[in-house]
């Protein structure tokens, strides 16, 4: 038998590379890497949306405007015979129905071009469900020829109808982009003959062609719009796929609750209309969309649903695969097993389509995840599926699909260290991606060329030139997203990762290389690369979370901005700590601790739980064994070179924790210097503070608001500030998000000061600020500040939140910290990490805004004084708790 499957595997990879007997292994089942795991887990949600029902095969009398009576009578059996191929198509006898609408076209012929039209519309749409792409674009391509040259109104309107089949042709067979086209088109047409709803039915369909491209925000607004007028008309599959339409892109687009809530309307919809496919469909984006919440339970019964509702094989046999996958995920090893012979036997009844091709590549990913072990299939099913769907790929002119299937079958390759085969097939994949200008899919082969040639490199030993082919596919990689910055957050959902498992490792993977330890001192130009990568990758993570590129990053350099500045860059990898730092007028250098992500994770996190309990001793231990991580190795650097800041790119869980608190054994960093925060010096506005007259508008509640706990000593903060510096105050009442926005806009002021409860947290929705009627969210900050910027008004320079915190139990909680540093378009902002003291807090604030009307310090001096300031009181300075919460995220100066 083994014998058997190493001549299959040879046989396979000459087929598919046209060579001859190359690779001589067994392909195992082994667990495929967690890396495709996830394309499956988190891309089949929504690999491909179910196209709106078109009406393709409406009656003959919609487009002939004369009267039944008079008609010759071939015309009459004519009518007869499409409406008899109607019910065939409706019944599912589509070969019955392709021999009576041949008929109906012959009859036609004897004077009738437009009803010859459409009933070559529906040949066509017949075809499509037989999968014969060749004779429905042959029969679509007739029709259109009869009507495009009239330009009579009900000529338009058959032709606007045709057009809509032949874009539903061209999506299904992977040609997006004139599938758009198409639908623009028909659209137009509709609108130009008045006719509102068909014109709405184009736009929802348009909306499916550009989800299918990946740009899911355009998609969202185009859609957007047309929620109004859906909800006013009258239930129909029309309504129910628009809905449903939305919420996938939603759901893509991150905005899970509404995703929901948008899905479930077109669930009732559809239920009204007793429409069986399209309660399916509803029930399977549902179930896409609790999977996106992490509500696994509640995803499974859905696809449950939707496979026991469904009379469509596609819905139901990607309904199946998503149902396998996420009992393949949750361990559920038997009932996914069960699901095995199901899914093979539904997928073998598919028309070739590029649904069925993603459905396939899933599928073989899932199953090699599986291991298969006790199966009865052989082990070379997978590959043998894969190569099948390359196969239709081809047959398709899908080069987007062959290259997604090829990428997925040298990845099996690469688990079983074939690497000559894998390196072929991947390259073969780029190369397709990349002549079909998929940079959404090229840059998952470029990753995947860089781990097989590392892979290589790591068994030949440090010598080995393959590393710095590694270096260079990696790299690539990281240029190819960084080329799709503005569509990283929702990238084309058929090769879809989630952050973490792709964005973020391939960074961190090319730093890794970059800064290999057992390579001596890492040159100068690979220390600078891995700093522009790990910058790129704050950059990265920030999109991420806001869900669209946030700023226009320009690279910038230390010296341009404080020559008495250091930047600091701890660097979180697989086996190791590496700290890059940056002195003015110095080369970049760096250094390494061997240490797992998992024992940073526990004394950071060791570290945070004792700052905020008081009564906690262990937090100078543990501050020192940061300290001794990130600080010690170049203590005397630091000293030599007269910094007087130090500012902290923070990476991961240490974004957690306040730098200022880091203690040497005898004082902390504050006490030495100035201390910042920032997400990146691409995202800095380098100009220092320019206030020539410090004005102040401030707003808190010091009473309990929507379940949130009493600040008393807010009001003594907000007049303690107003008797330092010129201030507005919005307490309490006042403080409502309306009067807050008409306070910004009458009397701008260049420093927002917010004494209110908050939270920072990694989900963007449970990021907020708290008014006394309302939660101000990341987006409605961003409207409201911005607002600033009118009437050639100052932009703000320093937002200030005193009162909020991170997300108890988020490891990635102060990501929503940076979030609102950089939503706020504020050019810094001083936040709390943690729940405060509100009587510290107001002697800081008082104290920070007494330096700061000086105007002779930075922000981060400033900050600094007004902390130490606090430290030298007794009962506070026993522990940090009271003064350390304080950071300065963004521009320093």
């Amino acid at each position: 038998m083994a014998g058997k499957r190493n001549l299959f595997f040879d046989r396979l990879h000459a087929i598919l590379s046209g060579e001859r007997g190359k690779g001589n292994r067994i392909l195992s089942t082994a667990p495929i890497a967690r890396y495709f795991l996830l394309a499956i887990l988190t891309a089949l949600c929504v690999i491909v949306f179910p196209i709106a029902k078109l009406p393709g095969t409406a009656a003959v009398g919609q487009d002939l405007p004369g009267q039944r009576q008079g008609f010759p009578t071939e015309l009459v059996q004519a009518e007869s015979l499409v409406q008899q191929g109607q019910r065939l198509y409706e019944a599912g006898q589509l070969s019955e129905a392709v021999a009576v609408l041949q008929q109906a076209i012959a009859a036609y012929q004897t004077g009738n071009p437009l009803g010859q039209a459409m009933a070559l519309r529906n040949l066509s749409l017949v075809y499509q469900q037989l999968g014969d792409w060749g004779a429905a674009t042959e029969a679509i391509a007739s029709s259109l020829s009869l009507l495009e040259s009239n330009d009579e109104p009900n000529y338009q309107a058959a032709l606007a109808r045709s057009l809509d089949i032949q874009g539903r042709l061209q999506l299904s067979q992977g040609q997006a982009e004139a599938a758009l086209a198409t639908w623009e088109q028909s659209t137009t047409i509709y609108q130009e003959l008045g006719d509102q709803v068909a014109a709405l039915r184009s736009q929802i369909n348009q909306s499916q062609a550009l989800q299918s491209l990946g740009f899911y925000r355009r998609a969202i607004a185009l859609l957007t719009p047309l929620t109004q007028t859906l909800e006013e008309q009258p239930d129909s599959l029309t309504k129910a796929v628009g809905l449903r339409s939305l919420g996938d892109a939603l759901r893509v687009g991150g905005n899970l609750p509404q995703s929901r809530e948008v899905l479930q309307s077109s669930l009732s919809v559809a239920e009204r209309l007793q429409d069986s496919e399209a309660i399916a469909a509803a029930q399977f984006s549902l179930g896409n969309t609790a999977r996106a919440q992490q509500e696994l339970e509640v995803a499974l019964e859905f696809y449950r649903q939707a496979i026991a509702t469904s009379p469509s094989n596609l819905t139901r046999v990607q309904a199946q695969i998503n149902q396998f996958s996420l009992l393949v995920e949750t361990d559920q090893i038997p009932a996914a097993q069960a699901l095995i012979p199901l899914i093979q036997s539904q997928l073998g009844e598919l028309p070739t389509s590029r649904a069925k091709i993603y459905a396939q590549v899933n599928f073989a990913q899932t199953l090699s995840h599986l291991g298969q072990t006790e199966s009865t299939q052989p082990n070379t099913y997978p590959a043998q599926l894969l190569s099948i769907a390359r196969t239709e790929a081809q047959n398709l002119a899908d080069t987007r699909a062959e290259s997604f299937a090829l990428g997925s079958l040298g990845a099996l390759y690469e688990q079983t260290q074939q690497w000559a085969i894998a390196t072929d097939l991947t390259e073969q994949a780029l190369g397709l991606a990349q002549n079909a200008s998929a940079s959404d899919i090229a840059y998952r082969w470029q990753w995947q060329l860089g781990r097989i040639l590392k892979a290589q490199a790591d068994t030949e030993g440090t010598e080995s030139q393959k590393y710095a082919g590694a270096i260079a596919a990696y790299s690539e990689a990281v240029s190819t997203l960084q080329t799709l910055r503005n569509d990283l957050v929702a990238i084309n959902p058929e090769v879809q990762l989630s952050f973490q498992e792709s964005i973020e490792p391939i960074h961190r993977e090319l730093v890794s290389l970059l800064l290999k330890p057992g390579s001596g001192d890492a040159n100068p130009a690979n220390l600078e690369k891995a700093r522009t990568v790990i910058e790129s990758l704050q950059l990265a993570e920030l999109d991420n979370f806001l869900r669209e590129a946030c700023l226009d990053a320009q690279p910038i350099q230390i010296d341009e901005i404080d020559r008495r500045a250091a930047v600091i860059y701890p660097i979180l990898l697989a086996d190791r700590l590496e700290v890059v730092i940056s002195l003015p007028g110095q080369t970049l250098r760096h250094y390494s601790t061997p240490l797992s992500n998992s024992e940073v994770e526990s004394v950071v996190g060791r570290l945070r739980q004792a700052l905020v309990v008081r009564t906690s001793r262990q937090f100078l231990q543990l501050s020192q064994q940061v300290y001794d991580w990130l600080i010690r190795p170049v203590e005397a650097d630091l000293a030599a070179s007269g910094v007087k800041t130090l500012v902290f790119v923070p990476d991961g869980v240490l974004r957690n924790i306040p730098m200022a608190v880091l203690n040497d054994g005898e004082k902390f960093l504050i006490e030495q210097y100035s201390v910042a925060l920032t997400p990146g010096l691409q995202l800095l506005d380098p100009r220092p503070i320019q206030l020539q007259q410090l004005t102040v508008l401030t707003a808190g509640l010091s009473e309990s608001r929507q379940g949130f706990s009493a600040l008393p000593n807010v009001l003594p903060e907000l007049e303690q500030i107003q008797s330092e510096v010129p201030s507005r105050i919005l307490i309490n009442q006042e403080f409502t998000s309306s009067a807050f926005q008409q306070a910004i806009n009458s009397a701008p002021a260049p420093v927002v000061h917010l004494a209110t409860h908050g939270k920072f947290s990694s989900e963007l929705t449970e990021t907020f600020i708290l008014t006394w009627d309302d939660r101000i969210n990341l987006n409605q900050l961003n409207s409201l500040l911005q607002a600033t910027d009118l009437g050639n008004a100052r932009p703000i320079e320093l937002l200030v939140l005193s009162a909020c915190q991170t997300a108890v139990g988020d490891r990635q909680a102060a990501l929503g910290l940076a979030g609102v540093a950089v939503r706020a378009g504020a050019r810094s902002t001083l936040a709390t990490l943690w729940q405060v003291s509100d009587e510290a807090t107001a002697l800081l604030m008082s104290r920070f805004y007494s330096e700061l009307a000086n105007n002779t310090v930075t922000k981060a001096e400033a900050l600094r004084r007004a902390q130490l300031s606090i430290l030298e009181i007794e009962r506070f300075r026993r522990h940090p708790f009271y003064w350390a919460p304080y950071v300065m995220v963004g521009n320093w100066l």
